[in-house]
């Protein structure tokens, strides 16, 4: 589209002012405001309740705003459900996975965008396709297989790798990789990351393998942003975060 705005890397592709969202009894969220650039690997985390889930849903149009703003590419946007923000160029995976599990793998990764060829859809062009995607996720599975027949750590990396072939301008991760080891977790974001180009990847996720190769981390508390900054800035803050990462890493000694 000739006027669509167009994405610079000194421009925010996400801004979301002052967001507020309250439920009977309780405000969920209390004016959070962050930006986010072409390219970069943002990071939600804090503890159960706090929040991280409630913002990507108020981004992603789940929930209504009660005050506050969201831009997208420099424009007001004001999302009725995931589908209009997935449409904007706003993809999520979620932790539970929302697959066809009676459709093969290859056909999960395509669904709604399969190649035709004389108008019929080409099954070993869209089976070609799917084991790149799969090659690029080191997932060593046939994409001819069910989906069903898979273990649920293999289905969400399947709703992963579906969600950037979609190639949207903003990749957001709730914690889909919850049932994978922290090493293979921290694998997959190291490869979203090298491979973003110029897109924006948001993650949540408890675990400090995978939050520390973003270039920001938000810590979520009671509804607002309490810390904001790199891993290691974060450290030195000595603040939540801070405890938390000694918390996880007394785990491992």
């Amino acid at each position: 589209m000739p006027n669509e705005p167009r994405i610079t890397a000194d421009r925010p592709v996400v801004e979301m002012r002052d967001i507020t969202i309250s439920f009977p009894g309780v405000k969920a969220l209390q004016n959070v405001s962050f930006r986010l650039f072409p390219g970069e690997v943002h990071a939600l985390m804090g503890e159960n309740g706090a929040g991280k889930s409630t913002l990507i849903k108020a981004l992603t149009g789940v929930y209504a705003i009660d005050s506050g703003s969201i831009a997208l590419k420099g424009t007001d946007v004001l999302f009725s459900g995931p589908l209009q923000a997935q449409q904007a160029g706003i993809a999520t995976v979620y932790q539970e996975v929302n697959l066809v599990t009676n459709l093969t793998v290859a056909e999960n990764i395509m669904l709604g965008r399969e190649p035709r060829r004389l108008g019929l859809i080409d099954f070993r062009r869209m089976r070609k396709h799917a084991a790149t995607v799969l090659r690029g996720l080191n997932l060593d599975i046939d994409p001819g297989s069910m989906l069903s027949s898979h273990s649920i750590a293999v289905q969400q990396l399947v709703a992963i790798g579906r969600a950037i072939d979609v190639n949207a301008d903003v990749l957001v991760l709730d914690e889909p990789t919850s049932s994978l080891d922290p090493e293979a977790e921290a694998a997959i974001f190291s490869e979203l990351k090298e491979n973003l180009k110029g897109r924006i990847g948001i993650v949540i996720s408890h675990r400090f393998s995978t939050v520390r190769i973003a270039d920001r981390i938000a810590v979520i508390a009671d509804g607002h942003v309490s810390e904001l900054g790199t891993h290691e800035e974060l450290l030195r803050g000595n603040g939540r975060y801070a405890q938390l990462f000694e918390l996880q890493a007394a785990g491992y000694r």
